[in-house]
């Protein structure tokens, strides 16, 4: 995991992985068939050590939908800090790779669901916070489109500033962005009925110093090397 991160899919080197391992570059062929396949069992770990929607705190899960979103989103930077391997084989997935590969990976988000995010919608839904006019696949795919694109905005500034927003931006503008983000997507999935987690509260989450991880950190180590 760790040489597609650091190289990128195109520049990692199937011998150097081997070298790394101490196996012959033949055994890697023999066990994935080809260097796509590769990294796609990689793609699928990385995205699979990520906590899910509801992995969140129970007292932030008691606050509502859109409070565990924003639950979620202040902690984006943590991406960088504490899991920045698979954080930058999911970009890799995602931007970096070809349209086959692209393929194969859409088609296992579809099916794996790797983030639950069909069950928080169907939590959102029990607690009459989303509109039930909509499809529950629609919503799931306006939250699968957004919110991931989203995180990265967030945090590419730190993998290359200037493209997204502003260096040295002040933390009070992000604050202000992700609570405009997330009124955005209120309006637009949002229970009309439903009215916005007040400020105050959104704070609270934001003060919390928990932070759910469904994934031990032995097992991630052994994941990233």
């Amino acid at each position: 995991m760790r040489q597609f991160a650091e190289n990128g899919y195109h520049a990692a080197r199937i011998g150097d992985m081997a070298a790394a391992l101490g196996i012959a570059k033949g055994s890697i062929f023999q066990h994935f068939g080809s260097k796509d396949a590769l990294f796609f069992e990689v793609y699928k770990r990385a995205v699979c050590s990520f906590p899910k929607y509801l992995d969140a705190p129970a007292d932030m899960r008691a606050a509502g939908f859109f409070a565990v979103l924003y639950y979620w989103l202040v902690r984006t930077e943590h991406l960088l800090r504490e899991d920045w391997i698979p954080y930058r084989i999911s970009l890799l997935g995602n931007y970096g790779t070809n349209l086959v590969l692209k393929r194969e990976i859409n088609r296992f988000l579809i099916a794996e669901d790797p983030y639950g995010t069909v069950a928080f919608v169907r939590f959102g839904l029990s607690r009459g916070e989303l509109r039930k006019d909509m499809d529950v696949e629609m919503i799931v795919s306006v939250l699968d489109w957004t919110i991931e694109r989203f995180q990265d905005a967030l945090l590419v500034s730190e993998l290359d500033p200037g493209l997204f927003r502003r260096p040295g931006e002040m933390p009070e503008k992000r604050e202000a962005r992700i609570l405009q983000f997330l009124e955005l997507l209120r309006r637009a999935v949002g229970a009309q009925t439903a009215d916005p987690p007040p400020r105050s509260d959104l704070r609270r989450v934001a003060s919390a110093t928990v932070v759910a991880k469904p994934k031990n950190t032995m097992a991630k180590a052994r994941r990233q090397t």
